[in-house]
């Protein structure tokens, strides 16, 4: 049986804060293939983020672990690059000089001078951004910077790209461009890809996978949706295909009909214990 590329296995992560323990993730099994585009979704709070982190090597989990390739993860390293909500880029270096930083620090004693050149090229050319190579940050668009962190990222030769709601910030267009520009690159290098959104539409168009998870605390996985689409995807063919429209379905069923639910049973059960509770004491006074 072939080991998956990627495996959470009984990840559980408490945080220590001042009412006491905290448990943010209980029992998270996730097996992911070499490839795989998966997208993590649910309600604010869910521990989507945490997930991502502890993949990244930024926190540790509390129980279990992540294995990538046969080795344990316990700190951040190359081979999983992360591309944030906000593109992070260093205001004072131009466009090139960003992505350097990122080839600098993995391939200095690896790759020539002119080799490092050429992979810095290459990268902005993957996410159309050659022709802005020496403008700085705050002379192109949000669009523009956040094309620049994914080639960063790309530019590292990530076996896993980890993405935290990277086009939330984003207006409609930019952000269905920058999809699209994503699948592409995705299909071509074979990344694995982990992303966070809070976009139904957005994780049926780009995932293999939507891993629902329900609510926190204690949060877990609540259902792992296979997205059966042909690629290449294009979002206005897709916009009435009954699969994707029954796929689009599913996820907002999970998120408010069965979450929404889930959170209604807890207040009652929390009144019928304070009835109960209320009638003992009146007993107990009666009894008096």
């Amino acid at each position: 049986m072939t080991k998956p590329h990627l495996e959470l296995t009984g990840v559980e992560m408490v945080f220590d804060t001042p009412k006491g323990s905290f448990v943010a993730l209980d029992n998270i099994n996730l097996k992911i293939k070499k490839g795989e585009f998966v997208s993590l979704i649910g309600h604010s709070g869910c521990g989507k983020s945490t997930v991502l982190n502890i993949v990244a090597g930024l926190l540790q989990a509390t129980k279990g672990g992540c294995i990538l390739d046969g080795h344990e993860i316990n700190s951040p390293g190359p081979e999983r690059a992360v591309v944030f909500q906000n593109h992070s880029l260093m205001p004072w270096l131009t466009v090139y000089e960003n992505v350097e930083l990122a080839v600098q620090q993995v391939f200095r004693k690896t790759m020539a001078k002119q080799e490092r050149h050429d992979w810095i090229q290459h990268n902005l050319e993957l996410v159309n951004m050659a022709h802005a190579a020496n403008k700085r940050p705050g002379e192109i668009s949000g669009g523009m910077a956040q094309r620049v962190g994914i080639a960063r990222a790309l530019s590292m030769k990530p076996s896993v790209l980890l993405m935290d709601e990277p086009f939330g910030a984003l207006d409609a267009l930019t952000r269905a461009q920058l999809q699209d520009s994503l699948m592409d690159i995705q299909q071509d290098l074979n990344n694995t890809v982990i992303m966070i959104t809070h976009d139904v539409d957005e994780a049926v168009l780009l995932s293999d996978r939507i891993i629902m998870m329900t609510n926190g605390p204690a949060a877990a996985v609540g259902e792992d949706l296979y997205i059966d689409l042909q690629r290449p995807r294009n979002r206005v063919t897709l916009a009435d295909d009954p699969t994707y429209v029954h796929y689009r379905q599913e996820v907002l069923k999970f998120l408010y009909e069965k979450q929404r639910k889930l959170e209604s049973i807890t207040p009652r059960r929390a009144n019928k214990a304070a009835e109960a509770s209320t009638q003992k004491d009146t007993a107990l006074a009666v009894k008096a």
